[in-house]
């Protein structure tokens, strides 16, 4: 469990060469961006390539973001950075296999732009992936416990039972897991 109850976009505002801070960004937006990239039309191999360089990017310029609700929300800039990374490799494509004028390059970037996401699917794509990198860090009955009474919506004495363990475990359990939840994505749920 990280040791800090400060949100993981704020960590890594504050201090980019946290290292530990980086490696769960990284493990909570890849899967997401390789997608976008997918969807763009970048072979798998291109994607991974793409998404280092949106992630080289993205050490530089996040220090400087600024959540500012009237601009619009940190999925968007995302989308945005991963749009214009994906604008320059298509640059340094058709420079070298010859001159594209700004209309071709145009339509070319808007027919490789991935559809941005929702608010509900980011969220939902969000606590699905911070639940899977989450899970390692619970005991299996602690994990156990909050999924049975949480996602699956089973009675606490039901749970208990199955687990041998009390009621009132099971209650600590959900308070333990979604508190973790709460902490690793405060700053992204918007």
């Amino acid at each position: 469990m990280l040791s800090t109850s400060t949100s993981l976009l704020l960590r890594l505002q504050q201090r980019p060469n946290q290292e530990q801070a980086w490696a769960r960004f990284v493990e909570l937006y890849t899967p997401l961006l390789l997608a976008w990239a997918c969807k763009a039309g970048l072979a798998r191999q291109d994607a991974e390539d793409h998404v280092q360089e949106v992630f080289a990017h993205l050490v530089r310029k996040l220090p400087g973001y600024r959540y500012d609700p009237q601009k619009g929300s940190f999925r968007g800039w995302l989308r945005t950075v991963l749009v214009n990374k994906l604008r320059e490799r298509l640059r340094r494509r058709q420079t070298l296999v010859g001159q594209a004028s700004d209309a071709e390059l145009a339509g070319l970037v808007d027919a490789a732009t991935p559809e941005p996401l929702t608010e509900q699917e980011h969220n939902q794509y969000l606590v699905h992936r911070a639940l899977e990198l989450m899970r390692a860090e619970f005991a299996t009955t602690t994990w156990q416990a909050c999924w049975e009474f949480v996602v699956n919506d089973k009675p606490a004495a039901e749970v208990a039972g199955q687990l041998g363990i009390t009621e009132n475990a099971v209650h600590i359990a959900k308070l333990r897991v979604l508190r973790r939840l709460r902490q690793e994505l405060a700053e992204f749920l918007e």
